[in-house]
């Protein structure tokens, strides 16, 4: 037998043993992927503005006695 015959029936037999694994696969083996809609830097970008312009204007407003 030849090195690429072996190899050949060598992929062929692990085929083989794959498709009578098929639907079994257990849950924690499968891969889980991060499916974010937004990315974390991004969040966290939005926060800091969101966060930092409530402080401005909350400085604004006690600066100016609350009469903007």
């Amino acid at each position: 037998m030849t090195t690429s015959r072996r190899l050949a029936d060598r992929k062929v037999e692990k085929f083989e043993k794959n498709i009578l694994k098929r639907g079994l696969v257990p849950e924690t083996t499968a891969k889980k992927g991060n499916n974010y809609a937004v990315g974390p830097v991004l969040l966290g970008f939005f926060i800091f503005v969101v966060v930092g312009s409530s402080l401005f204007q909350i400085i604004r407003t006690a600066t100016t006695g609350g009469m903007a």
